[in-house]
Formats: structure tokens, sequence, C-alpha cells
């Protein structure tokens, strides 16, 4: 669930563009704008205007599409108007009307009295159906705030972590300078969309963008670079770990293993990179981008190269077994 209340008047408010806008509108019942939502579902309440109530999940945004609004209007026609009436004394969030259709004069008014917004768009029932799911799964996702950089390179989400001042910002400026993309500094919000795909964003909208570099101080990196250098949000597929160079420790020097993360309960691939002068991190990190996308699709470097080692092995130790063979005649 979202950290705070998500209240109807913010659902109207989300800045949404293109494939994911709802273009909903307020025609009624605004005193319950501050209305909470804390379901991400849908109801379609035929069963309620027609008087069934067992089980209904007024809980939910109660969605009217062509079917509901004909049968009010027969309702209305009828002079009946008690289901209504007692579908109202439940606490609705809203009621929101597709296809541009309106309800009657009469259930206008118990909406007023009940003080219980009527929303309205003109999207089909099916294409609101699937945006506003799609948009309420995201927010009320599970979430986690990070301290990182997250940058797409060849198409891959990586999350860069590590110690203050181990280069995070650096790292990531000549990875944009060299033609990737950026889509938060410092601090990264985490959600977990459908249990297994996390997607990163910048925590805050109005700083996302901006990088602070030790020596320049804040830069814009939109301004600098163009919007091909930015992106608003990410799926994260690999953390890479940024460390200090310890000369005690044993790093992995062939990769055959795979290591991950758990971030919000999905294991994601992880990377160590040791930090030392002379070290190019950039082309390391673009590197195992295009090795990770090579695992994806089936083939593992590490591993490959370990086989053929056993293979050399073997045919090297049969062959000097056959030729160190005296023949017995």
């Amino acid at each position: 669930m979202a950290d705070r209340v998500f209240t109807v008047l913010d659902l109207i408010d989300l800045d949404l563009r293109e494939h994911n806008s709802l273009n909903l509108r307020c025609i009624g019942g605004r005193k319950g704008l501050g209305r909470a939502i804390n379901i991400p579902d849908l109801n379609r309440p035929m069963g309620a205007i027609m008087g069934f109530f067992e089980d209904f999940a007024f809980q939910r945004i109660q969605h009217f599409g062509r079917g509901e609004v004909a049968f009010l209007r027969q309702l209305e026609n009828e002079g009946k108007t008690e289901t209504i009436r007692e579908m109202f004394n439940y606490a609705m969030p809203c009621c929101i009307f597709t296809h541009n259709l309106s309800p009657h004069k009469e259930f206008f008014e118990i909406a007023e009295n009940a003080q219980c917004p009527i929303l309205q768009t003109e999207l089909g029932s099916a294409d609101f159906s699937a945006r506003i799911m799609r948009i309420l799964s995201r927010i009320f996702s599970p979430r986690q705030i990070i301290h990182g950089v997250l940058v797409e390179v060849y198409g891959l989400g990586i999350l860069i972590q590590g110690d203050s001042g181990v280069g995070k910002s650096e790292t990531a400026l000549e990875l944009i300078h060299r033609g990737h993309r950026l889509v938060a500094d410092d601090v990264v919000e985490i959600n977990c969309i459908n249990g297994n795909t996390l997607m990163g964003a910048g925590a805050n909208k109005i700083i996302g963008h901006h990088m602070e570099i030790r020596g320049p101080g804040i830069i814009n990196i939109t301004h600098l670079f163009g919007v091909r250098a930015i992106r608003d949000r990410k799926e994260v597929q690999l953390v890479v770990e940024l460390e200090e160079w310890d000369a005690h420790k044993n790093y992995d020097r062939l990769g055959a293993e795979d290591h991950t993360i758990e971030l919000l309960g999905v294991n994601i691939s992880k990377l160590t990179i040791p930090v030392k002068p002379g070290r190019n991190i950039p082309i390391i990190i673009e590197t195992a981008a295009m090795n990770e996308r090579l695992k994806s699709m089936g083939y593992h470097a590490a591993r490959e190269f370990n086989k053929n080692i056993l293979k050399w092995i073997e045919s090297d130790t049969a062959r000097s077994v056959f030729f160190g063979h005296d023949d017995v005649i």
C-alpha cells in the first residue's frame, strides 16, 4: 500500500500522459473528493443496482458502463430509486462513468447528499479498466527508497550502489556521456510490480534528473545532454556494487557463480566491482550489461569457458594415456 492516504482527488490529479491518461473529471459529489481509495480494484455494481447487496464490494471504485447506465435509466423511468439510495448508504470511494455517460438527475442528488464523488471519462470500459488497474497496481505496490544511481545501459536498468565518495555519480556521468541514460541520482524509489518486477524512478520529480558532482556541484542532465539522456522509469535488472579495492580480499575472477540481492522479495543479479586508480569502471559496467543480456538469452560465458577447459583437460589426459601406453604384441 502507498505510504500515505490516496484519495479520489489524488486520482484525478495524477500526472498521466498518452496511453496512461484516464481523462477523469468530477461531475458531482465534490465534497467527497477527500475520500480514501484503499483497494486497488474496480467493481461493476450491477448487482447492487438491482437490489442485491450481499458481498457488495463497496470498498472498491465503482465502475458504471453502458449496461449499468441502461439499467439506471430503466429504474428512473419506473420511478424506482430505493436500491440507489440503499447503495449510497455504503461508503463507496467514488463512482466512475465511462463512455462519457452520465446518471439521471436523482442519482446526482442522492450522490450529493451522500457526498460521494461522481467522475466521468470518455474512455471505453475495457480501455479504462486496463489503464486504471495498471496505475493502481503501481500506486499500491510495495516500495523502498534506496541510495544509489539508476541508469539505463544498452537497454538494461542498472542500479549503482556503494559508499559515499566511491564514485557512483561520476561513473554514471561518464556512462551518460557515452550515450546511455540517467533515470535517478542519489535517491531511487523502487516499486515491486506484480510481485516480480522492480521499477525504479526518482523519489523526487523536481530533482530527479539532476546530479551532484564533487567539483562542478549540481548539474542538470537534461539541459547538458538533452532529453535523449534521461528517462523517467526503468526496470531494475542488475545491481552493481562499487567498493574500494581491498588487497587482502579474494575477488571472483571467473564469474562462474551468479550472485543475487533481494529487493522487496525479488532476487536481482548483483555484481561487485572493486574500484582503484587505473580501472575504467564505466567500460566494465557496459561490458557487464552486455554480458547480462547474453545470460538472459541463455549464454553464460564463464560456464562455457569452464566447460571448454574441462573438455581440453579430459582430451589431453586421454591423449597422454593413449600415446604413453606400450602395446604388447
